[in-house]
């Protein structure tokens, strides 16, 4: 998606001693990172298990009014910034807010006209605030639909010239966790990863695709998991792995780095084909979690 592209809360409280001042200091020793994230998952969410070998680093419940501007960035854009597409990306809560315990990125037509700069969209990610190497990474995901509809849920090397960094891409590596190409099919997403050879130049894993079986995405929730170690990236939706690459090849040292998350919803775009009549709007997306588990 870059150039040519939340157990009921468990917390840990000290025992409240009256018996000595030294029990009483150990009554605030520091709280466990991972049962403060875990406080933040929904209680009626039993359908996901991240199995038994992955512990929660992080989340976004989004159970906030607001989006939470220490996780996320609002990344603005001009309309053809990125790939030819046609939306402008703003920081507008007409484009990106939290309804009914879901972000929502939500793409607009803000004219009768289709072309460059007649659409709007948001694109949020976690760079410089929250980034990994290796573990789980995973989101409940309910997308959009229509020709030139283009959302992603992805990530990027923490060390790129757009965020701040030092490196240009495709040097810091790009995994696309999903894709969804609404002129291509809605039942389907794909699965991707960027990089440079040896040469420098850009080289990919090539797309590998999953179709559900009834529906469409846009129908309802569905999990998108990327499980990466130090040998291996895989793709899972649903609890169905459909793709996994080596990462232990040399030209591949991008993928033992840090990493941020981006989601969005793109209009267009050279590899999205163009909305038409048939495309309704406003388009959104539904992020119901964002989690990163670590074993």
């Amino acid at each position: 998606m870059r150039n040519i592209f939340k157990t009921t809360s468990v917390i840990l409280l000290a025992t409240i001693a009256i018996s000595s001042c030294g029990d009483k200091e150990r009554q605030i020793e520091t709280v466990n990172k991972t049962d403060k994230i875990n406080s933040q998952v929904k209680s009626n969410d039993v359908a996901y298990d991240p199995g038994e070998e992955w512990k929660l680093e992080w989340a976004d419940e989004f159970d906030t009014e607001m989006i939470d501007t220490n996780n996320w960035n609002f990344q603005i854009e001009e309309a053809g910034r990125f790939n030819d597409e046609w939306q402008r990306y703003t920081n507008s809560s007409e484009n990106a807010y939290v309804e009914n315990g879901n972000l929502v990125i939500q793409a607009n037509h803000v004219s009768d006209e289709h072309g460059m700069d007649q659409y709007t969209s948001a694109r949020l990610n976690t760079a410089n605030k929250q980034s990994w190497t290796y573990g789980k990474i995973a989101a409940r995901i309910k997308l959009p639909q229509g020709n030139g509809i283009w959302p992603a849920f992805w990530l990027l090397g923490a060390n790129i010239d757009e965020n701040g960094g030092d490196t240009p891409w495709p040097q810091t590596g790009e995994v696309d966790i999903l894709e969804l190409y609404g002129s291509k099919d809605d039942a389907v997403v794909e699965a991707n990863m960027h990089y440079a050879d040896a040469s420098g130049s850009h080289a990919m894993m090539g797309a590998a695709s999953y179709k559900l079986e009834d529906g469409i995405f846009a129908d309802s929730f569905h999990v998108f998991e990327l499980e990466w170690d130090s040998k291996k990236i895989a793709w899972i939706v649903d609890g169905h792995q459909y793709a996994s690459t080596s990462i232990e090849e040399d030209d591949r040292s991008e993928f033992h780095k840090d990493f941020f998350i981006l989601l969005n919803v793109a209009v267009g775009g050279s590899h999205a084909g163009r909305p038409d009549s048939t495309t309704n709007f406003p388009q959104k997306m539904y992020v119901d979690w964002v989690r990163v588990y670590k074993k």
